[in-house]
């Protein structure tokens, strides 16, 4: 983050000026969908915007999953793991629509795919004091992914997720019977607070078939492999990206108040059109999807042009002037 940033954070009470949070949440609102079979990699490979053919055990992949014309259906984060089984996390509230579609595109392939909340549960940890805890095993690298021990419990799957650039963030995959760690107890608002300011909204119920990947800033945060094979909505994601026809894209604001996914945004020069839309809500910050013209002069307001004023606060990725 540079010194520009690092000010302004400073002037809205961002991660500068507060203490990072550290320790562990129990992510209820989380589930998993096992995909097991020896074609099950080369299925979700052709049905997602990441490449999980060539995805190691110690790789997670940030994934989107299309409709047909380029919208996110859903974003899940894939575990590989081994060799012939692949763990995908994403919200509970998207699992059994995301589930029940991507069932209708096995045919033959050699893949089941079932829900595995009764063998796994999802935890958010960060800080420093998380990666104390992972010690050595604590994986570098963002989409990194470690194994760790759980005594009798067995191996949680850690993967390192992007931060705000002031302490460190991972989502785990434990056992169900798997206690959790002696960590501090994060709450729920902090966690939201540390998604926000990573920069990393997941799709939810209101912002389904909301956005293309590039609106949500995917490919800046590694979750768009423009190389791979052909996946629903790939023309169109990829033409979005060569053609530079992206006008919209997700920024972070702060405000008084709290926000809640899905309202929209509106622009004190245009009361009557939606300007962006709300894709993570933290108190008193959130994440939206915006018009890169509403940027350049006036104001942004929260649910109508006389609502709350929204303050532009900066990413830890560079999301590009607006064209």
């Amino acid at each position: 983050m540079t010194d520009t940033h690092q000010t302004e954070e400073a002037a809205a009470g961002g991660p500068s000026t507060l203490q990072q949070p550290q320790g562990v949440l129990p992510l209820d609102d989380w589930g998993v969908i096992r995909a097991a079979g020896e074609e099950a990699a080369k299925f979700l490979h052709g049905q997602l915007t990441q490449d999980l053919l060539a995805q190691g055990l110690h790789e997670g992949r940030l994934a989107g999953y299309c409709s047909a014309k380029g919208r996110l259906l859903a974003l899940l984060l894939a575990f590989k793991n081994s060799p012939d089984e692949l763990l995908l996390a994403l919200p509970a509230e998207l699992l059994p629509a995301t589930q029940k579609r991507l069932s209708m595109f096995v045919l033959r392939a050699k893949c089941k795919l079932g829900d595995a909340g009764s063998d796994w549960q999802v935890w958010g940890l960060a800080g420093t004091a998380a990666r104390d805890w992972l010690g050595a095993q604590a994986p570098g690298a963002v989409w990194g992914v470690t194994r760790m021990p759980l005594n009798e419990s067995g191996e949680a799957l850690v993967c390192r997720l992007p931060d705000d650039g002031h302490g460190p963030r991972y989502l785990a995959l434990a056992p169900r019977a798997a206690a959790l760690p002696a960590l501090p107890a994060l709450t729920p608002e902090q966690w939201q607070q540390l998604e926000v300011r990573s920069g990393l909204a997941w799709v939810r119920s209101a912002t389904v078939e909301q956005f293309v990947p590039q609106m949500l800033n995917l490919e800046l945060l590694g979750g768009v492999n423009f190389q791979k094979g052909c996946y629903p909505g790939q023309e169109i994601v990829a033409r979005s990206q060569y053609r530079g026809s992206v006008k919209r894209r997700t920024h972070r604001f702060a405000l008084q108040g709290q926000a809640q996914v899905g309202q929209e945004l509106f622009h004190s020069a245009d009361p009557e059109q939606p300007a962006g839309l709300v894709a993570a809500a933290a108190p008193g910050e959130l994440l939206a999807e915006v018009k890169l013209a509403a940027l350049q002069d006036g104001s942004l307001h929260l649910g109508a042009a006389d609502g709350p004023l929204l303050q532009h606060r900066p990413l830890p990725y560079v999301v590009g002037e607006p064209q």
